[in-house]
Protein backbone atom coordinates (compact mmCIF):
# COMPACT_ATOMS: atom_id res chain seq x y z
CA UNK A 1 0.00 0.00 0.00
CA UNK A 2 0.96 3.35 -1.27
CA UNK A 3 1.82 5.95 1.93
CA UNK A 4 -0.86 8.35 0.44
CA UNK A 5 -3.70 5.41 0.56
CA UNK A 6 -2.77 4.70 4.21
CA UNK A 7 -2.93 8.43 5.05
CA UNK A 8 -6.62 8.31 3.74
CA UNK A 9 -8.04 5.75 4.90
CA UNK A 10 -6.47 7.27 8.57
CA UNK A 11 -8.46 9.82 7.83
CA UNK A 12 -11.40 8.39 7.17
CA UNK A 13 -11.31 6.18 10.55
CA UNK A 14 -10.76 9.83 12.36
CA UNK A 15 -13.77 11.08 10.55
CA UNK A 16 -15.89 7.81 11.28
CA UNK A 17 -14.74 7.88 15.42
CA UNK A 18 -15.32 11.59 15.56
CA UNK A 19 -18.70 11.05 13.98
CA UNK A 20 -19.61 8.09 16.32
CA UNK A 21 -18.38 10.05 19.27
CA UNK A 22 -20.39 13.44 18.29
CA UNK A 23 -23.45 11.06 18.02
CA UNK A 24 -23.17 9.38 21.34
CA UNK A 25 -23.14 12.85 22.70
CA UNK A 26 -26.04 14.10 21.35
CA UNK A 27 -28.00 11.25 22.26
CA UNK A 28 -26.85 11.94 25.94
CA UNK A 29 -27.69 15.42 26.05
CA UNK A 30 -30.86 14.68 24.64
CA UNK A 31 -32.12 11.98 26.86
CA UNK A 32 -30.44 13.73 30.02
CA UNK A 33 -31.65 17.22 29.23
CA UNK A 34 -33.65 17.18 32.84
CA UNK A 35 -30.48 16.83 34.75
CA UNK A 36 -32.28 13.27 36.30
CA UNK A 37 -31.08 10.63 34.00
CA UNK A 38 -33.66 8.08 32.27
CA UNK A 39 -35.23 5.58 34.37
CA UNK A 40 -37.54 2.86 32.82
CA UNK A 41 -40.48 3.48 35.09
CA UNK A 42 -42.38 0.84 33.07
CA UNK A 43 -45.63 0.92 31.59
CA UNK A 44 -48.25 4.25 32.76
CA UNK A 45 -50.09 3.86 35.65
CA UNK A 46 -53.64 5.03 35.37
CA UNK A 47 -54.39 8.42 36.98
CA UNK A 48 -55.43 8.07 40.36
CA UNK A 49 -58.63 9.70 41.78
CA UNK A 50 -60.60 9.90 45.17
CA UNK A 51 -62.86 11.92 46.95
CA UNK A 52 -60.66 14.76 48.57
CA UNK A 53 -57.03 13.13 47.21
CA UNK A 54 -54.57 14.80 44.53
CA UNK A 55 -55.23 15.76 41.07
CA UNK A 56 -53.63 14.23 38.09
CA UNK A 57 -50.07 16.09 37.92
CA UNK A 58 -49.96 18.42 34.70
CA UNK A 59 -46.87 18.07 32.28
CA UNK A 60 -46.00 21.18 33.71
CA UNK A 61 -44.89 19.86 36.86
CA UNK A 62 -47.25 21.60 38.98
CA UNK A 63 -50.04 19.98 41.79
CA UNK A 64 -53.36 20.70 42.42
CA UNK A 65 -55.60 19.38 44.65
CA UNK A 66 -59.21 20.19 44.41
CA UNK A 67 -61.81 20.66 47.13
CA UNK A 68 -62.50 17.56 49.49
CA UNK A 69 -65.65 16.24 49.13
CA UNK A 70 -65.72 13.46 51.82
CA UNK A 71 -67.44 13.26 55.12
CA UNK A 72 -66.62 12.05 58.54
CA UNK A 73 -69.15 12.55 60.82
CA UNK A 74 -70.66 10.73 63.94
CA UNK A 75 -74.21 11.14 66.04
CA UNK A 76 -74.19 11.03 69.95
CA UNK A 77 -76.21 12.18 72.63
CA UNK A 78 -74.76 13.22 76.19
CA UNK A 79 -75.23 11.40 79.12
CA UNK A 80 -74.98 12.03 83.00
CA UNK A 81 -71.68 10.47 82.75
CA UNK A 82 -70.11 13.85 80.98
CA UNK A 83 -69.84 11.28 77.47
CA UNK A 84 -69.04 14.09 74.52
CA UNK A 85 -70.79 14.21 71.49
CA UNK A 86 -68.76 13.88 68.03
CA UNK A 87 -68.77 16.49 65.68
CA UNK A 88 -69.45 16.04 61.88
CA UNK A 89 -66.89 17.12 59.31
CA UNK A 90 -67.82 18.49 55.50
CA UNK A 91 -65.87 20.18 52.58
CA UNK A 92 -62.56 20.85 54.53
CA UNK A 93 -65.38 22.69 57.65
CA UNK A 94 -66.13 21.27 60.49
CA UNK A 95 -68.99 21.92 63.37
CA UNK A 96 -69.42 20.05 66.37
CA UNK A 97 -70.55 20.21 70.12
CA UNK A 98 -70.30 18.07 72.86
CA UNK A 99 -72.82 18.32 75.92
CA UNK A 100 -73.97 17.04 79.18
CA UNK A 101 -77.24 15.68 79.64
CA UNK A 102 -78.60 13.98 82.15
CA UNK A 103 -80.98 13.29 85.02
CA UNK A 104 -81.18 11.91 88.41
CA UNK A 105 -82.97 11.15 91.06
CA UNK A 106 -83.08 10.29 94.46
CA UNK A 107 -85.25 9.70 96.98
CA UNK A 108 -86.54 7.07 99.08
CA UNK A 109 -89.78 6.39 101.09
CA UNK A 110 -90.27 5.34 104.70
CA UNK A 111 -92.56 6.19 107.20
CA UNK A 112 -91.41 6.14 110.99
CA UNK A 113 -92.90 7.42 113.97
CA UNK A 114 -91.56 7.09 118.31
CA UNK A 115 -89.00 6.76 119.74
CA UNK A 116 -87.63 3.67 118.26
CA UNK A 117 -87.44 4.34 114.74
CA UNK A 118 -87.77 1.04 114.26
CA UNK A 119 -89.60 2.55 110.52
CA UNK A 120 -93.28 1.31 111.47
CA UNK A 121 -96.21 2.78 112.31
CA UNK A 122 -97.11 3.10 116.06
CA UNK A 123 -100.20 1.62 117.01
CA UNK A 124 -102.55 3.20 119.37
CA UNK A 125 -103.18 2.83 122.66
CA UNK A 126 -106.16 0.76 124.07
CA UNK A 127 -107.55 -2.07 126.19
CA UNK A 128 -106.09 -4.94 124.13
CA UNK A 129 -102.39 -3.41 124.81
CA UNK A 130 -102.03 -1.90 127.93
CA UNK A 131 -102.80 -2.21 131.73
CA UNK A 132 -104.75 0.34 133.42
CA UNK A 133 -104.51 1.33 137.15
CA UNK A 134 -105.64 4.16 139.64
CA UNK A 135 -104.55 5.22 142.46
CA UNK A 136 -105.12 7.91 145.37
CA UNK A 137 -103.06 10.72 145.77
CA UNK A 138 -102.23 12.94 148.67
CA UNK A 139 -101.43 15.88 146.77
CA UNK A 140 -102.75 18.14 145.05
CA UNK A 141 -106.12 17.22 147.21
CA UNK A 142 -108.89 15.46 146.16
CA UNK A 143 -107.13 13.99 143.00
CA UNK A 144 -106.87 10.23 141.32
CA UNK A 145 -104.11 9.05 139.43
CA UNK A 146 -104.56 7.14 136.42
CA UNK A 147 -101.84 5.01 135.22
CA UNK A 148 -101.10 3.47 132.04
CA UNK A 149 -99.18 0.85 130.83
CA UNK A 150 -97.85 -0.66 127.41
CA UNK A 151 -97.88 -4.53 127.30
CA UNK A 152 -97.49 -5.22 124.03
CA UNK A 153 -94.48 -5.62 121.59
CA UNK A 154 -94.94 -2.41 119.99
CA UNK A 155 -95.02 1.28 120.44
CA UNK A 156 -98.16 2.78 120.95
CA UNK A 157 -99.96 6.47 120.79
CA UNK A 158 -101.33 7.21 123.82
CA UNK A 159 -103.74 9.96 122.67
CA UNK A 160 -106.51 12.18 124.08
CA UNK A 161 -108.11 11.99 127.77
CA UNK A 162 -109.62 9.16 129.89
CA UNK A 163 -113.25 8.18 129.07
CA UNK A 164 -113.39 7.89 132.91
CA UNK A 165 -117.16 6.96 133.94
CA UNK A 166 -117.67 6.62 138.14
CA UNK A 167 -120.23 4.24 139.66
CA UNK A 168 -123.64 5.02 137.81
CA UNK A 169 -123.24 8.18 136.68
CA UNK A 170 -124.55 8.76 132.95
CA UNK A 171 -122.22 10.60 131.56
CA UNK A 172 -118.52 11.46 131.99
CA UNK A 173 -115.99 13.85 133.17
CA UNK A 174 -115.40 16.54 130.50
CA UNK A 175 -111.14 17.53 130.13
CA UNK A 176 -109.32 20.15 131.17
CA UNK A 177 -108.19 21.65 127.91
CA UNK A 178 -105.18 23.87 129.04
CA UNK A 179 -103.96 20.16 129.86
CA UNK A 180 -103.39 19.41 126.53
CA UNK A 181 -100.03 18.15 125.76
CA UNK A 182 -97.73 19.79 122.83
CA UNK A 183 -97.08 16.27 121.15
CA UNK A 184 -98.62 13.17 121.66
CA UNK A 185 -97.79 10.41 123.95
CA UNK A 186 -96.08 7.86 122.92
CA UNK A 187 -95.29 4.37 125.11
CA UNK A 188 -92.81 2.49 124.45
CA UNK A 189 -93.21 -1.70 125.63
CA UNK A 190 -93.49 -1.28 129.39
CA UNK A 191 -93.77 2.62 129.52
CA UNK A 192 -96.08 4.40 130.82
CA UNK A 193 -98.62 7.18 130.09
CA UNK A 194 -100.55 9.58 132.68
CA UNK A 195 -103.54 11.18 133.51
CA UNK A 196 -104.83 13.41 136.81
CA UNK A 197 -108.40 13.49 137.96
CA UNK A 198 -109.89 16.18 139.72
CA UNK A 199 -112.14 14.29 142.14
CA UNK A 200 -113.74 16.90 144.12
CA UNK A 201 -113.76 20.91 145.43
CA UNK A 202 -111.11 21.56 147.64
CA UNK A 203 -113.20 23.84 149.36
CA UNK A 204 -116.47 22.27 149.23
CA UNK A 205 -117.99 24.30 146.79
CA UNK A 206 -119.09 21.53 144.39
CA UNK A 207 -122.32 19.95 144.33
CA UNK A 208 -124.63 16.26 144.08
CA UNK A 209 -121.49 14.24 145.34
CA UNK A 210 -121.54 10.81 146.00
CA UNK A 211 -119.12 7.89 146.79
CA UNK A 212 -118.25 6.25 143.74
CA UNK A 213 -116.85 2.57 144.04
CA UNK A 214 -116.37 1.39 140.42
CA UNK A 215 -114.54 2.57 137.40
CA UNK A 216 -114.18 2.29 133.61
CA UNK A 217 -111.61 3.96 131.42
CA UNK A 218 -111.70 3.69 127.98
CA UNK A 219 -109.57 4.89 125.01
CA UNK A 220 -111.65 6.86 122.25
CA UNK A 221 -114.13 5.04 121.44
CA UNK A 222 -113.19 2.08 122.85
CA UNK A 223 -115.23 0.24 125.29
CA UNK A 224 -114.30 0.91 128.89
CA UNK A 225 -112.32 -1.45 130.92
CA UNK A 226 -112.76 -1.70 134.32
CA UNK A 227 -110.15 -0.16 136.93
CA UNK A 228 -109.82 -0.93 140.85
CA UNK A 229 -110.22 1.79 142.84
CA UNK A 230 -109.80 1.93 146.38
CA UNK A 231 -111.37 -0.46 149.00
CA UNK A 232 -113.58 2.42 150.67
CA UNK A 233 -114.16 3.67 147.11
CA UNK A 234 -113.48 7.89 146.16
CA UNK A 235 -115.72 11.05 146.52
CA UNK A 236 -117.27 12.71 143.69
CA UNK A 237 -118.99 15.79 142.88
CA UNK A 238 -119.82 17.93 140.38
CA UNK A 239 -116.19 19.53 140.01
CA UNK A 240 -115.45 16.51 138.33
CA UNK A 241 -112.26 16.94 135.76
CA UNK A 242 -109.73 14.83 133.66
CA UNK A 243 -106.48 15.61 132.16
CA UNK A 244 -105.37 15.27 128.37
CA UNK A 245 -102.72 11.43 128.74
CA UNK A 246 -99.21 13.21 129.76
CA UNK A 247 -95.99 11.48 129.31
CA UNK A 248 -94.52 12.41 132.89
CA UNK A 249 -96.37 12.20 136.62
CA UNK A 250 -95.59 15.42 137.26
CA UNK A 251 -97.75 16.90 134.39
CA UNK A 252 -100.74 14.61 135.14
CA UNK A 253 -101.07 16.35 138.71
CA UNK A 254 -100.28 19.43 138.02
CA UNK A 255 -104.02 20.71 137.31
Amino acid sequence: MSARTARTARTARTRLLAASAIALTAFSLTACSNGNGVRDEGSSAPARSSAGSDGPAAGSGTTAKPAGTGTTGGTGSGSANGSKNTGTTTGGTSAGSSGKTGKGSTGGSGTSTGKTGTGTRNVACDASNTRTSATAVSRPLNHLLLTVTNTGSRNCDLTGYPIARFGEAQSVPPVAEETHPQAVVTLTPGESGYAGVLLSSADGSGANGYTAKTLEVGFGKSRGVPTALPAKGVYVDDKLTVTYWQQTLDAALSY
